[in-house]
């Protein structure tokens, strides 16, 4: 399992993780490189959550030849993924082709980058929410690819928590994050735990990642 624990998230830390985030960060990485790139790292990261979160268990199975037992894993049918539009797309694209059985949610939320508040946050409009029915057996991945100050990451798990019953596993995966905003989340929301391939340095004085990657949606997308 190449999932460890830091100081602020768990840190995905499997070598093609890794590569691929490297490829991302990239200014010479074009469009299309970047949209493929962000759905082979959801594609990573889902097999990593499998290995390192979901159970497994004993069963028999009989082969050809004769009987034996195998691993299996549990709860694959009880995944929930939320797409948190719309930089998450492609990445959500990669957790499914490891979750093909995952029930699916959007949540529309964007900051106002002109209304900072002193304590680096930002206000945030939540446009649109569609979520499936959550379980207390299920595991919930609320997946967006920058967690920078973490003023969206809260209002969305405000949106997934209300009022429903609360699931096995909550989990934030993120591809780059900022320490303040992983702070922010962890204080508004404890019960989720969150998880990242790269703990980055710091936020700029525009509440941007550094060294990040950029705009995620605009460079998926091609709107810059």
């Amino acid at each position: 399992m190449t999932i460890e624990r830091h100081e602020h998230a768990s840190v995905v830390t499997h070598a093609l993780a890794q590569h691929t985030l490297t490829e991302l960060r990239s200014v010479d990485t074009p469009q299309v490189a970047f949209r493929k790139g962000l759905v082979t790292l959801g594609r990573i990261c889902g097999y990593e959550l499998i290995d390192g979160r979901l159970a497994t268990e004993e069963v028999p199975v009989r082969t050809p030849l004769t009987e034996t037992t195998g691993p299996r894993i549990e709860g694959l049918e009880n995944v929930v993924i939320v797409n948190v539009l719309r930089a998450a797309t492609p990445f959500v694209e990669g957790l499914l082709k490891a979750f093909p059985e995952a029930r699916q949610g959007v949540i529309s939320a964007s900051r106002n980058e002109e209304a900072g508040r002193d304590d680096g946050s930002f206000p945030i409009e939540v446009q649109y929410v569609k979520l499936p029915e959550i379980h207390p057996e299920d595991t919930v991945i609320v997946a967006d690819p920058m967690l920078a100050t973490g003023s969206t990451m809260v209002a969305v798990l405000d949106e997934i928590t209300a009022g429903t019953p609360d699931p096995e596993q909550l989990l934030v995966l993120s591809a780059v994050s900022a320490p303040t905003g992983l702070q922010r989340v962890a204080d508004a929301h404890p019960e989720a735990e969150l998880l990242t391939v790269s703990v980055d340095d710091h936020l700029d004085e525009n509440g941007f990642i550094v060294p990040g990657l950029g705009d995620a949606g605009d460079r998926a997308f091609r709107t810059n």
